[in-house]
């Protein structure tokens, strides 16, 4: 890690010069192309993203491609970008106030951390980075005083860099009310020399990093290196050693680089003149070989080269060169041994190297670009173009959404793949779902959240207008709730009386009432209680389906819970109204408001709260992307507080069938999730099925589908869908594992026995008579469940998603004689003198009593 990393903050093109020499520059987003059209070319960098602006991962993917080190990220930003972006590129930007908000997901998905103080505070700092283990710690005061170079030197044993604005710099000397930057760079260095020398290692950046030799440096001569750009040393005959200055063998720094220890340094240099070693060689090690001695040979001949020399011909001749290079890669593809590879790819090197020098290029500038190419974060697909393949290459196999729709008289087919031949790679394709442009969608609602945050239930309303078409004078209805809202046929009623008691009697069973207590020390009492979340706010989605059974299934475990404010929220009809079975279970279930509103401006009106709407602490209900992404926006906004269930995506169902299945009965099944959306995900593990038997339940599923209303949505998931041969119920159940399905339904002999062997499902249908649709409806457990895979992470939602859980302990004076000194130690082992100090001193009353 660098001592410092300046964070350039006004235009001083002599100062990020200077910088450049010795550590990356931080540079804001919205000053990128001015900052670098002044630094010097191979200037590393980190970009500051502006919390005020959204997220936007197109543009930090071009960050990183155009030569970026890393993005300094605000926490706003991180839940969208960490795990879409390479973790050893982001940086997270922190308020020290915040860092209890960062989660293990965030903390495990960036590489560093900035922390913002309002004061150097190395203390602060060194706790903070025991929680960001593995992480690189940067620090930044918000102060307008400079820091000192102690603050630098203290923060570097402590292992953490100091962010310092380069207001805050200059290269002037006698400016006191800023830091020199000489002085900022060797604030850290420490000789282990009695003379106070460093070792310095000066190397040819033009010449691949070659070693020129061994020197020696003392804080003076460092400090005009720095300054000036130019080779001085330390003699330990005669003083300060400015190179060149009588032989004009002088050289550039183009950086400075401080080893683990800041005992020694390495100085990379442009080498003028003779060369660096005093017996005019390019190096005090010896000649060059390999590939600086090509390329300085290469470069004196195009120089010096007599006419008529083979090599003044090749940088004379461009077709010539042309004509080798292409004739060297053929005899380079066509080697065979070892030998024959080596010695062709010389050759070819030789006459590429050749036409770098013709242009001016040289190996520095090319391994620049192969360092500027390992930087990307995007790649190309790599294919050839025609004219170098010698038979039609195969275009790369679209992706599903790219592919053209079959006829709608086509038979409605899945794909298939068997377990058995497909590749590691391949099968990891089976188990990703479709890409979620979540930066994309968070951008897209993110005016809506902010509109109705800022203007309410004006904005709410007009919105409500624009999108579901629905004017309205209020956007909230408040019980009683009007009989006439609730005009439901008798069989809907009943049907939903019936689920409501499954669902709740289910539900009831799981609320934690029963306080838990342990004595963990003799005197020590350990407590855990449960409480209600006060305010929920369930979003009931209302797009190509009416979901009352989602209110039955968010509804009921909120009120068993206790909660004391149930905000039900869903799209109104073109005339206002809510659907009617929505509004009976609403009343069911003992909702407090029903919220006339869906999409993004639903949730925005959830969780900052309205003029009219009560604002919640916790939002549930799945929906669809505008859904998803304003919840996900509004959890990661600390004005909100607001927290929300889990990541929601499209429907999911995984079927694990085996020769007993019901053909009928698995095609049902497989129907029953693919006509929730196109983008439905529908699997079938099918366990050493006959191709006849596969062909049944195929011929099913295109029989039942072409039955179905809603069969144009099936017929487009359906064809995304993928049945997935295994030659065993293990390896069927290892596969289901692996993707972790919202339902898993078991159509095998002996289902119930599988169920130990199942670690990742949101829900599980055991046996033929099971479909997933009671479970959807009235069994009494809860659809709403983890898609995406997130199976592996999250439970579905149950009563104690409702529930918080608080802890308490109560220590006796014998229990706090017994553990009191064990705390006592432990604090003192982290420096928390007043930690142990709250128990000693009760030790001590505690010793004084008669």
């Amino acid at each position: 890690m660098p001592a410092f990393v300046p964070l350039v903050d006004e235009d001083s093109p002599d100062a990020i010069k200077t910088l450049s020499r010795i550590s990356p520059l931080l540079i804001p987003a919205n000053s990128l192309e001015a900052v670098l059209k002044d630094a010097p070319e191979g200037t590393p960098y980190y970009v500051l993203g502006d919390h005020k602006d959204s997220a936007n991962l197109d543009d930090i993917v071009s960050w990183l491609d155009s030569g970026a080190q890393k993005v300094v990220i605000p926490l706003s930003w991180a839940s969208e970008l960490v795990n879409a972006l390479p973790s050893e590129r982001i940086i997270l930007l922190l308020d020290a106030a915040n860092v209890t908000a960062v989660t293990d997901r965030l903390r495990e998905g960036v590489s560093g951390v900035l922390i913002k103080t309002p004061a150097i505070d190395v203390e602060l700092i060194t706790s903070i980075s025991r929680f960001f283990v593995g992480c690189s710690i940067f620090a930044m005061s918000t102060s307008a005083v400079a820091p000192s170079t102690s603050d630098i030197r203290q923060l570097k044993l402590a292992g953490a860099s100091l962010v310092i604005p380069t207001s805050q710099l200059t290269v002037a000397e006698k400016d006191k009310s800023r830091l020199n930057i000489a002085d900022a760079f060797l604030a850290p260095l420490i000789s282990d020399r009695a003379d106070g020398l460093f070792p310095t290692v000066v190397s040819s950046w033009s010449q691949g990093g070659k070693t020129l030799g061994l020197v020696y440096s003392s804080a003076a001569s460092i400090k005009e290196s720095v300054l000036t750009g130019r080779g001085v040393y330390q003699s330990r005959k005669h003083g300060l050693w400015r190179k060149g200055e009588t032989s004009g063998a002088t050289q550039d720094i183009v950086r400075i680089y401080l080893d683990c220890d800041t005992d020694c340094l390495e100085f990379s240099v442009i080498q003028h003149g003779a060369g660096f070693c005093h017996l005019e060689r390019a190096s005090c090690f010896g000649e060059l070989s390999g590939l600086a001695a090509l390329e300085f040979t290469l470069q004196s001949r195009l120089e010096s080269a007599p006419e008529g020399s083979y090599t003044r011909r090749l940088f004379n001749d461009s077709d010539l060169l042309r004509a080798k290079i292409m004739e060297e890669a053929d005899e380079l593809c066509r080697a065979s041994t070892k030998d024959e590879v080596a010695f062709e790819a010389a050759d070819l090197i030789y006459f590429a190297l050749t036409r770098c020098v013709s242009a001016g290029v040289t190996l520095a500038d090319i391994e620049r670009n192969l360092d500027k190419k390992a930087k990307k974060v995007t790649r190309r697909p790599g294919n050839a173009k025609p004219q170098w393949t010698s038979k039609p290459q195969q275009e790369s196999k679209p992706t599903l959404s790219q592919q053209i729709p079959p006829p709608t008289d086509a038979p409605i087919r899945m794909r298939s793949s068997d377990l058995s031949s497909i590749s590691k790679d391949e099968r990891a394709q089976l188990l990703k779902r479709p890409v979620l442009k979540s930066d994309e969608m968070i951008a897209k609602v993110k005016p809506i959240v902010e509109a109705v945050r800022t203007r309410g239930d004006t904005a709410l309303l007009e919105l409500t207008a624009k999108f579901d078409k629905a004017p309205l004078s209020t956007p909230i209805l408040r019980p009683p709730f009007s009989a006439q809202s609730m005009v439901i046929p008798d069989d809907v009623r009943n049907a939903i009386d019936i689920a409501y008691s499954n669902i709740r009697k289910f539900h009831a069973a799981q609320v934690d009432s029963a306080p838990l207590a342990i004595e963990t020390t003799p005197g020590v009492v350990c407590s855990r209680f449960a409480r209600p979340i006060a305010r929920v706010g369930l979003y009931v989605p209302g797009g190509t389906a009416i979901l009352p059974s989602t209110a039955l299934m968010l509804g009921i475990p909120a009120q068993v819970a206790g909660c004391k404010e149930i905000v039900l929220a869903t799209p109104p009809r073109p005339d206002g109204s809510v659907s009617p079975e929505v509004m009976y279970v609403a009343k069911l279930v003992g909702a407090s408001a029903v919220l006339k509103a869906g999409g993004a401006q639903a949730v925005a009106a959830l969780a900052y709260g309205t003029e009219t709407v009560p604002k919640v602490d916790k939002i549930f209900g799945p929906g669809n992307q505008w859904v998803t992404a304003a919840k996900m926006l509004v959890q990661n906004d600390t004005d909100a507080l607001v927290s929300i269930d889990m990541p929601a995506g499209p429907s999911e169902v995984l079927v694990i069938a085996d020769r007993t299945a019901n053909p009928a009965f698995v095609a049902a099944d497989l129907l029953s999730q693919a006509e929730h959306g196109v983008d439905s995900q529908v699997v079938l593990v099918a366990v050493n099925l006959t191709s006849e038997h596969l062909a049944s339940i195929e011929l099913e599923v295109d029989k039942q589908a072409n039955a179905l209303s809603r069969v144009d949505i099936v017929r487009e998931s359906i064809r995304k869908s993928i049945i997935v041969k295994a030659s065993s119920v293990d390896e069927g159940v290892q596969f289901s594992n692996d993707y972790a399905p919202e339902h898993l339904i078991l159509h095998i002999e002996k289902a119930k026995e599988i169920i130990p062997a199942i670690t990742n499902a949101g829900s599980v249908f055991v046996g033929p008579f099971t479909p997933e649709s009671c479970g959807d409806y009235a069994s009494g457990t809860n659809h709403t469940l983890p898609t995406n895979g997130y199976a592996r992470q999250f439970s579905g939602v149950n009563t104690q998603s409702f529930q918080k859980h608080i802890t308490s302990q109560e220590i006796s004076e014998a229990g706090l004689k017994e553990l009191g000194p064990v705390v006592a130690t432990l604090a003192d082992c982290e420096g928390l003198q007043a930690h142990a100090n709250a128990v000693r001193i009760r030790l001590k009353a505690l010793e004084t009593q008669p």
